[in-house]
């Protein structure tokens, strides 16, 4: 088996970390760039750091908070919110970010995909989508899970590949925040069918779920934020325990973090 991620996500809200049950009911879980510098002390093998509010008020991440959060982890830096411009790209990876997670600007103009990998490669380019089970069907949805698409989920991932994606962040709507589980039948379908990595997203609650991400639903990545972020999960322990099920990650120094007196 293929080393798997484990990777904290941040939702930043008027600077601060927020999480929330199914994209609503946002509630503080503390300062982005501490919980960034404290996940890669501890192991984690990347963060993921989005403006839940950049695309449905119109702002734009804002290039010093990026720079302030390199700064200050060692680890592969995804940053996502108000991208919807190849300068916009630009920006960020010129603050410091390793890639850039696109999601409803990619949606609204395809090419902006086809543009970031052919400039900046493949590796840069990360497509984050949003689904919702609805009516027995994987749809798509825009602005933070705000606004409903008719395009279908595998559809829309089969193209973002296409267009040169190298990574789909896959968040299941219906999962997300509950705790429950990930999606594990539409993690294998995009897993399975895709030639790109897929990241679980949506449903984290114990470590258990982690383990289901890769063994049933075939991720190539977990992302979680909540179980992280009050403490519920630690790294290490995570770490640990995949490892006694004999699935890897690519970091093993948390083990060695675990075992400090």
């Amino acid at each position: 088996m293929l080393a798997k991620r484990i990777i904290p996500c941040l939702d930043v809200k008027d600077g601060q970390t927020v999480k929330g049950t199914n994209f609503v009911n946002l509630r503080q879980a503390g300062d982005p760039i501490e919980l960034g510098e404290m996940y890669s002390r501890q192991g984690a093998d990347e963060l993921v750091f989005l403006d839940i509010t950049a695309s449905h008020e119109g702002r734009k991440t804002f290039a010093r908070t990026v720079e302030r959060v390199a700064e200050r982890v060692n680890i592969p830096f995804t940053v996502g919110g108000g991208i919807s411009e190849i300068a916009d790209v630009e920006r960020m990876l010129a603050a410091g970010a390793d890639k850039v997670s696109m999601n409803s600007a990619a949606l609204r103009r395809p090419e902006l995909i086809t543009e970031t990998a052919s400039r900046f490669g493949s590796q840069v380019c990360v497509v984050a989508i949003d689904a919702r089970l609805d009516n027995g069907t994987w749809m798509c949805y825009l602005n933070g899970g705000r606004i409903p698409t008719e395009k279908p989920l595998l559809e829309w991932a089969t193209e973002a590949a296409d267009r040169g994606a190298g990574e789909i962040l896959f968040t299941s709507m219906n999962h997300d925040g509950v705790k429950t589980g990930f999606a594990l039948e539409a993690l294998a379908m995009l897993a399975d069918r895709l030639t790109i990595p897929v990241i679980a997203s949506g449903g984290a609650g114990s470590m258990e779920h982690f383990r289901d991400a890769f063994t049933i639903g075939h991720a190539d990545a977990a992302l979680a934020a909540s179980v992280f972020h009050f403490g519920e999960i630690g790294i290490p322990q995570l770490k640990k325990y995949l490892k006694e099920e004999e699935i890897w990650t690519l970091i093993s120094r948390s083990l060695a973090v675990l075992c400090q007196p």
